[in-house]
């Protein structure tokens, strides 16, 4: 199972990895649990602040240095569209929270075909 997510932000395509001691940080930023913290996530019942610590604490996860994160979501996430945010922060919620088929491992199982359509889902 792939813990992450790749996807286009800004200038470019970056990993998104919410690694355990990145939601440690969003738990104490959002004085939540991750569990109540996804709930209000896919019930809408966000903050715009909610989806910025996920994109930012997302792309140092997955490897970005703090400082470029920083500059990445100043210049592409501020005072963009909430469309445009949500979709990618429930993405790399998502991610970590069910996880996604390793489509190198399954194609080494020759099951690359059911990996394709589960990731299709």
């Amino acid at each position: 199972m792939n813990l992450n997510h790749t996807a286009f932000f800004g200038d470019g395509e970056y990993t998104f990895a919410l690694t355990d001691d990145m939601i440690t940080e969003l738990e104490r930023l959002a004085d939540l649990g991750i569990g109540a913290f996804y709930l209000r996530a896919v019930n809408m019942q966000f903050k715009l602040a909610d989806l910025i610590e996920i994109i930012q604490l997302g792309l140092i996860g997955g490897g970005t240095k703090p400082q470029r994160a920083a500059q990445l979501i100043d210049t592409y996430a501020r005072n963009t569209p909430i469309d445009d945010l949500y979709p990618l922060a429930l993405d790399i919620l998502d991610a970590r929270w069910s996880g996604k088929p390793d489509t190198t491992e399954a194609a080494q199982t020759g099951d690359l075909s059911a990996a394709l359509s589960k990731a299709a889902v």
